[in-house]
């Protein structure tokens, strides 16, 4: 049965509501909480079982954005009605944000082949995989640590630079120094520094577009993750094209990884444009000024944050989400442990031959998206289920892998950054990233079990 009122600040909600347009035209303006119902993404509306939301906390509805500018300017009034996302643009933005800031790690991945061949006394695949991580992980540590000294709007538009630097460097010094030639480890040393410079750049822009999301309504957050998938089919998309295309000698490998890096150079132009768009749009210009209001009530109650105030709120906001985290943390060991390197290194197809690890790799990322899309068609709100939650084909196990992975990853990102007041729902996004590598790492290195 569907509630026939406005919910109220602090109110236990039982099912999700059909908008009220008496309720959207009213956001409540006092106390802790700023809250209002969820507009979902085209028009989809889910009625569920939602956890109690207590007078400190937001719901899935009521948050937005560290996607913007600093939040020490007073908030101007706010307008009567929350704006409407014209023609889906600001889901369309996080979407391609999503989407973004994954290529450049996927690019360096894919074209592990080509870099295999000009380096072969390097374990490159490794090497990158370490490089990365260690890199973002650190990166990860030193930005929850100082988050609230700094600017998400500059961090963000950093890493996306920074992106396109480190995409620039391969092609550039294959033109103009390396020219196809095997053995000049001094390139290998300069593509080692890039995908360092990646995994600095994932660190300051994933961290920072995931915490905006989570300040916005649920379907912002699952664009975002939605995008990353979408990272990864368009790179599977684009392999298996140039495996078709070109030959699977030097020459065809060197054009392929070129072709990687310009597509991910081209797409990171795309995002550095929409993202400084993005702060022009009504709905963010909105949730912005509900973020002020409830950055600026929190000033006047409890103070500025100085060390030891941003470390009581920090550690308040790691033990409300710890649940939330370890369950991020469990599916991404799982799946590295088993995906990529025992898909594509320990099964087999008589027919398929070397086609068949490309197109599990493919099957893997289209069933992730599918995943990551379908909580805009149905949300699991009850955290312990989400946490908790011999002769099948390869190909069945893979696709359920890359569904159950994609769902779950959206599902515990989603729900987190709702457990926590507003105004730190961009620590609790940043927190959950930190446990997404740290499963990544984990997983890593459990899949070397397989090879052991």
């Amino acid at each position: 049965m569907l509630p026939t009122e406005c919910p109220q600040n602090g109110s236990e909600i039982k099912s999700r509501p059909v908008p009220d347009p008496e309720c959207q035209s009213k956001p409540s303006l006092h106390g802790k909480t700023i809250q209002h119902p969820d507009p979902k993404p085209f028009g989809l509306w889910i009625i569920s079982n939602f956890p109690m939301v207590s007078t400190d906390q937001t719901t899935d509805g009521d948050s937005e954005s560290a996607l913007l500018l600093s939040t020490d300017a007073i908030a101007p009034a706010l307008p009567n009605e929350i704006p409407k996302d014209s023609f889906h643009l600001t889901y369309i933005i996080y979407f391609v944000l999503g989407c973004g800031y994954l290529l450049p790690w996927n690019a360096f991945v894919t074209a592990v082949d080509y870099f295999a061949y000009l380096y072969p006394d390097a374990s490159v695949d490794r090497i990158f995989a370490v490089d990365y991580m260690l890199v973002g992980l650190v990166c990860l540590l030193l930005i929850i640590l100082y988050s609230h000294k700094s600017d998400t709007f500059v961090r963000i538009n950093v890493g996306l630079v920074l992106f396109v630097v480190c995409l620039l460097i391969v092609p550039v010094m294959d033109v103009s120094y390396i020219k196809g030639r095997v053995g000049l480890y001094d390139g290998f040393y300069v593509t080692v520094s890039a995908v360092a410079l990646a995994g600095m750049a994932d660190a300051l822009v994933q961290s920072g577009v995931i915490g905006s999301a989570g300040e916005m309504p649920d379907r912002y957050m699952q664009a975002v993750v939605a995008g990353t998938a979408a990272s990864g089919v368009l790179v599977s998309i684009l392999r298996v094209l140039t495996k078709a295309i070109y030959p699977q000698d030097a020459e065809g490998l060197r054009k392929s990884a070129n072709l990687y890096f310009i597509v991910g150079i081209v797409v990171m132009v795309v995002c550095i444009v929409l993202y400084n768009v993005a702060p022009r749009l009504p709905v963010i210009k909105y949730y912005r000024e509900l973020k002020i209001q409830a950055v600026n009530e929190e000033k006047q109650e409890n103070g500025p944050l100085t060390g030891s105030v941003w470390r009581s709120r920090l550690w308040d906001t790691v033990g409300r989400v710890q649940w939330y985290g370890f369950g991020m943390f469990l599916i991404y060991i799982v799946t590295l442990s088993i995906f990529p390197g025992y898909i594509t290194e320990d099964v087999h197809s008589e027919i398929l031959k070397d086609w068949y690890p490309i197109l599990l790799i493919a099957v893997y990322n289209v069933f992730d998206l599918v995943g990551k899309c379908l909580t805009a068609v149905y949300l699991l709100e009850n955290a312990k289920v989400a946490i908790a939650s011999t002769v099948i084909p390869v190909t069945v196990l893979t696709s359920l892998l890359g569904l159950t992975n994609g769902y779950l990853t959206s599902v515990l990102l989603i729900l987190a950054p709702k457990v926590v007041p507003l105004q730190h729902a961009e620590t609790a996004g940043i927190v959950m990233v930190l446990y997404l590598v740290v499963g990544l790492a984990a997983g890593s290195i459990v899949s070397w079990f397989w090879v052991i």
